[in-house]
């Protein structure tokens, strides 16, 4: 990669084509198209060079793909994407020099700019364009805990709790009083990484208890415009109703005791059956042998 060719001057240009700038969400551990497509006319491969590089970096290395006179050179390439990148070689001579990087992990966060030179009297730049990745993960269905209720006070203080797992980036979590939608200060939150570089998230919530809960934890992807919620709703328990499935246990015990006396009944006639027959088989076997 020729350390002379005008990177600055590129850099220099980047203002003028920050409003073209394509921002590629990604799911980690997928692979990511980064565009960039060239429709001016018909190109020739061997006055061409292509460089995709890193445009928000400012390490030694930032060569992610070189292309030269219709060859990869992987030469001064960073050992980060080797063997990480290839370009789309039925689309070349059609100006689409788009890129596949594999597998994307978090530090492949980065602004990538491709520059696309022609090299036929002199060197040019004709075409440059950058691409934003943003990786992303889905968080899991929250899980929402609540306290069950053994005292009908509304003073009494209640925990909750809420986790969710497998996402990127960090969450935003919100706890919200469903009766008039207001939001409740979290009393404990907690973000861990994964060692596949997810967040897992953990959450409590204490508040006083009132006669009818309504409770809403919601975990928030801004990347992937994604909100997830868990819901716990609990009324106290009345008097009446407790009179209620308190009576209907006393039946469903009066008719278990019926049933009970019923099988016994049945049983005793087939026994008393099975016994005449026999006595009757033996009185007329002992007649024949007379």
């Amino acid at each position: 990669f020729p350390h002379n060719l005008p990177f600055l001057s590129l850099s220099f240009n980047l203002v003028v084509i920050a409003l073209e700038e394509k921002i590629i969400i990604s799911k980690l551990g997928d692979n990511a198209t980064l565009s960039c497509i060239y429709r001016e006319r018909e190109l020739h491969l061997k006055n061409l060079r292509v460089y995709w590089q890193i445009a928000d970096d400012q390490e030694e290395c930032s060569v992610v793909h070189a292309l030269i006179s219709g060859q990869d050179n992987e030469s001064e390439q960073c050992i980060h994407f080797k063997n990480r990148t290839q370009l789309f070689w039925d689309r070349l001579e059609n100006g689409n020099f788009s890129l596949l990087l594999l597998n994307v992990s978090q530090s492949d966060e980065h602004t990538y700019q491709c520059v696309v030179l022609q090299t036929n009297e002199y060197t040019k730049v004709i075409h440059q364009a950058q691409v934003v990745l943003s990786l992303a993960a889905s968080y899991s269905q929250p899980v929402l805990i609540g306290p069950i209720r053994n005292s009908s006070s509304t003073e009494e203080e209640m925990t909750f709790s809420c986790r969710s797992s497998n996402g990127y980036p960090k969450p935003n979590v919100y706890w919200i009083n469903k009766t008039d939608n207001s939001h409740l200060p979290p009393s404990e939150l907690k973000i861990t990484s994964d060692t596949d570089g997810t967040y897992n998230v953990f959450s409590t919530l204490k508040v006083k208890a009132t006669s009818n809960m309504q409770i809403e934890c919601s975990v928030e992807n801004k990347i992937l415009r994604e909100n997830l919620s868990a819901n716990y709703t609990q009324q106290k328990q009345s008097s009446g109703s407790s009179t209620e499935s308190q009576k209907n246990l006393e039946k469903s015990g009066r008719g278990a005791q019926a049933s009970a006396i019923v099988s016994i009944v049945i049983l005793i006639g087939v026994l008393l059956a099975v016994l005449t027959c026999w006595l009757w088989r033996r009185r007329s076997s002992r007649l024949v042998s007379y």
